[in-house]
């Protein structure tokens, strides 16, 4: 079996953020990055089924240098290579582009299984699985909270409104999004990190994928115009006395706002 894990490197979650001069994205020459905790919890997945039996991970992610630094994270994981989508022309390029990019990979690649994260810890568009999915003719879930294999079909539960969970069952080769708290995360071990450096890393770029003119900004249909700090608020009201006041004081609040 072939597994391929969608990856993205988003910044660390300890990370100040400041706007940048062009005042629609964040400054990041400053800030550490990491993998998308989402896509940790997808890795996992994979690697737990390539535990259990025959099975190759590899993991794909789209971006500048600085995402070899996930990838060799996620083979030191215990991935088995990487595949690497690194060019200027992808730059700007929106959740639909980059799904062209990852089905191109996949089209490649013909994996079995395709697993990634819900969304990304910073758009959290929660958009790019279903696009992949259905740029490559596979059926798909979201938000799995556990996955079952038996032969050539998953059983998978997932996440619904209201608290519930619904089970569906998917033939493969099909894409899942997961959820995080699939499962326990391993961490990388420092064998697996020396066994990194010496694991296929293989760098594409738009050309080798055939989709020149197809992503970056200029395809791109959905762009951001502004991202701005929350701004602050000044209606904060501290209540004092005893916990019975407190208590009484915050009933009367709550229901003056009619939340109550």
């Amino acid at each position: 079996m072939k597994i391929m894990v969608c990856l993205k490197q988003v910044p660390h979650q300890d990370a100040r953020l400041d706007v940048d001069p062009s005042g629609v994205w964040i400054q990041e020459s400053n800030i550490k990055f990491e993998i998308n905790s989402y896509d940790t919890y997808a890795l996992e997945e994979a690697l737990q089924i390539k535990d259990k039996g025959d099975a190759e991970v590899f993991v794909v992610s789209v971006g500048p240098e600085r995402v070899t630094q996930a990838l060799r994270t996620a083979l030191g994981m215990g991935a088995d290579r990487a595949v690497h989508v690194k060019d200027p022309a992808v730059e700007g390029s929106d959740p639909l582009g980059l799904a062209k990019v990852l089905a191109a990979v996949a089209k490649a690649e013909q994996p079995d299984l395709v697993f990634a994260g819900l969304m990304s810890d910073d758009a959290n568009y929660s958009a790019i699985p279903p696009m992949l999915a259905e740029l490559l003719g596979m059926p798909h879930t979201t938000a799995a909270v556990k996955v079952e294999r038996s032969g050539d079909k998953l059983v998978v539960d997932r996440e619904i409104e209201g608290g519930a969970n619904e089970v569906v069952e998917l033939q493969t080769p099909c894409v899942v999004a997961v959820q995080t708290g699939i499962n326990q995360v391993r961490y990388a071990s420092l064998k697996g990190i020396m066994a990194a450096k010496k694991k296929p890393l293989d760098v594409k770029t738009v050309a080798d994928l055939g989709l020149e003119g197809q992503v970056g900004a200029a395809a791109a249909k959905v762009s951001v115009v502004k991202i701005a700090s929350p701004p602050k608020g000044d209606r904060a009201q501290i209540l004092s006395g005893s916990t019975d006041q407190v208590v009484s004081g915050l009933i009367g609040k709550i229901k003056e706002l009619g939340l109550l």
